[in-house]
């Protein structure tokens, strides 16, 4: 499954075009590189989302077989290793 799909379906992205302009943007990275959004995404890749001031890393435990699937669904899709908020206080 693309990159841009994924996000869509594990609800990290409330559309595909909008996870389009984060991967051209620079802001996801796949397994530690910038990556564009028709990236095939496998399970146990790492997935980083830069979002404002927060960074938040994945790894995916499994892809659906189609794009639209339940919010319980898109729960299980990933397990989120990390949340890092930026506390750069000027």
């Amino acid at each position: 499954m693309r990159l841009d799909l994924f996000l869509k379906a594990s609800r990290f992205s409330p559309r595909r075009t909008v996870a389009q302009k984060l991967c051209d943007a620079g802001l996801v990275s796949l397994n530690g590189v910038r990556a564009k959004s028709g990236h095939t995404v496998r399970p146990g890749d790492e997935i980083s989302i830069r979002q404002r001031d927060t960074t938040t890393t994945l790894r995916v435990v499994s892809v659906p077989g189609r794009t639209q699937i339940s919010r319980d669904e898109a729960g299980r899709l990933y397990e989120v290793l990390s949340k890092l908020v930026d506390t750069d206080v000027d």
